[in-house]
């Protein structure tokens, strides 16, 4: 500090929790869509590493900006990896006005990362995932389950789904689970983050550490009070320090013990908070509006999706039949899809962040995604979609059809996975673009950056000396097998579009594939029209395109977009 200022002492620390709009609550997305398996990104004891780290990154910044070059020489990393650290950090940063946030495509480095920020950002690099839970009814899910991939993977015989089912079938971690495990991650390493952010009163030497109002603003990174969180209020208006600060005038820093203790008693009342509403269901029968959701009824009629207030949409548990979602059903801006088997699956509205999980033998259309998708433990699934980035973990003999702005980064053990450019469209597509911030000028989806095969988030242990495998990529769809995709035109929803068409462009030689197709066709129905036959030869030719037209579409996977018209 350039100015000895002498922190507030104020003895009372009222805790927020009692009041159901001010509990406090872990911010899901760090950890969800921030975690990155890179080895040199986490650190044995964050603290010790962390504090000389934040020194030499403040020396290499500017005005305690740092770009990915800085970023590479204090990790020692590639300069890749270091951007890929600033556009991960972009995609999860609390603050909408952040400068990294509004950065376009290919602006990020010249904008850079706030240092404490990453330092945040890297610091939850150590966390460990939850492992996939048991369903509690485990025998009533077992025939929506695709059957046994027929290879082998490289870290073990079981295909990725085989992996989340194994030890009683088990499912994605409940929401109030995984709020539980981040709110004691964050109750046991408090006092290191705030080290990292706290500074000493001039004079007084490093046990006497405070944290001013700015400082203190970067805790947002990681926790939100309320149900709006980073849309509502700052982090410092939900405090008793800096509620009634004077904007005009700098307040006044604060013990460092002092802030920690009221986090400390806050995150102590959500847990109870949590423990208390999460017994009565421990016997009881699920509730479609808990946020422990239980999987929907898998006819079309009775499947339901279910959100609380706070937290994402759910979609789970849909089997052989379609669904659909447009942006006046979305009351959150996250979509989670989960464990949906033999559907189509349309999601067409702006969001800010999406999950496909443990989904297999699908089609999942996902409409504009501003932040991150994630998909992750699925096999033989199409995956349709807009997004500034995507991340894809343990996946197997998937395609993903993509407009992204930011390189697809893959990770985990994935197999025999595709990508394609992006082939659909629905009327309000370049609108929800425009809302979430997606240019469809640049479209980075054969650029994909593999990672390690081992992820190290996860909670798993795996055999020695396979951290450093990279894990298998994804090959570019033939241009002769990419087909437009069409979403039926009653699925476009009531308000009107002004999208008539693909708003990405497609490269020349799938434009060129597209034109020899449609010339082809035009031949042969002109063949056909003049083909002179009797009618028995007519039926015959009739019926041997209809097998061969079946045939294609459960080969391809399109038969999933019929279920459509699938009565109720």
């Amino acid at each position: 500090m350039t100015e000895s200022i002498e922190p507030s002492t104020s003895s009372s620390l009222p805790s927020t929790a009692g009041d159901p709009s001010t509990v406090i609550h872990p911010r899901r997305e760090p950890f969800e869509h921030g975690l990155l398996p890179i080895p040199k990104l986490i650190f044995s004891d964050p603290t010790q590493t962390l504090i000389p780290l934040r020194q030499k990154l403040l020396e290499l910044s500017s005005n305690q900006q740092v770009n990915s070059a800085s970023i590479a020489e204090a990790l020692q990393i590639s300069i890749d990896h270091a951007g890929l650290v600033l556009s991960t950090l972009a995609s999860v940063l609390h603050s909408e006005s952040d400068p990294l946030v509004t950065a376009k495509p290919g602006e990020l480095d010249s904008v850079g990362a706030d240092v404490h920020d990453l330092v945040l950002f890297l610091y939850i690099q150590s966390y460990k995932r939850l492992l996939p839970r048991t369903h509690k009814d485990s025998a009533a899910v077992t025939d929506v389950w695709p059957s046994t991939s027929a290879f082998d993977g490289y870290l073990s015989a079981l295909s990725p789904l085989q992996l989340v089912r194994s030890n009683s079938r088990r499912f994605m971690p409940s929401q109030a689970d995984e709020e539980a495990h981040q709110l004691s991650y964050l109750q046991k390493h408090m006092a290191n983050i705030l080290s990292l952010l706290a500074e000493p009163v001039e004079g007084e030497g490093e046990e006497s550490l405070v944290l001013t109002m700015d400082r203190f603003e970067h805790l947002g990174f990681l926790i939100q009070f309320g149900d709006k969180g980073s849309e509502g209020n700052s982090l410092s208006q939900a405090s008793p320090f800096f509620a009634n600060s004077d904007p005009d005038m700098p307040a006044v820093p604060v013990p460092a013990a002092q802030v920690l203790d009221w986090v400390l008693q806050n995150i102590a009342s959500a847990l109870e908070n949590i423990s208390e509403r999460m017994a009565p269901k421990e016997n009881g029968p699920a509730n479609a509006s808990d946020q422990d959701v239980a999987m929907a009824d898998a006819s079309t009629s009775s499947v339901k999706a279910s959100a609380s207030a706070r937290g994402p949409i759910f979609i789970e548990g849909i089997s052989k039949s379609s669904y659909v979602k447009h942006a006046s059903d979305i009351k959150g801006s996250s979509v989670k899809v989960l464990n949906c088997h033999e559907s189509a699956i349309y999601i067409l509205a702006p969001l800010r962040y999406a999950t496909v999980y443990g989904c297999s033998d699908a089609t999942i259309v996902l409409g504009a995604v501003g932040k991150a998708v994630r998909v992750e433990h699925c096999e033989r699934a199409h995956v349709i979609v807009v997004a500034k980035r995507i991340c894809i973990a343990n996946c197997r003999e998937c395609v993903f059809f993509l407009g992204v702005n930011q390189q697809p980064l893959i990770v985990g053990d994935n197999h025999k996975l595709q990508v394609a450019p992006y082939n659909t469209f629905y009327p309000q597509l370049e609108e929800h673009m425009t809302e979430v911030g997606i240019l469809p000028t640049v479209n980075r989806w054969d650029e994909t950056v593999a990672l390690g095969v081992v992820d190290p988030h996860d909670s798993l242990s795996h055999p020695a000396g396979v951290s450093d495998v990279q894990t298998e990529s994804a090959a570019p769809v033939d241009p002769d097998q990419l087909t437009n995709f069409v979403i039926p035109n009653w699925l476009g929803g009531d308000s009107a579009g002004s999208t008539k068409d693909n708003p990405f462009t497609l490269p020349d030689a799938y434009i060129a594939s597209q034109d020899k197709n449609q010339t082809n066709l035009g031949e042969i129905r002109q063949l056909l029209q003049e083909a002179q036959l009797e009618d028995s030869r007519k039926r015959e030719l009739s019926s041997a395109l209809h097998v061969y037209f079946k045939d294609w579409l459960y080969a391809s996977g399109n038969i999933r977009q019929l279920y459509c018209l699938q009565g109720d």
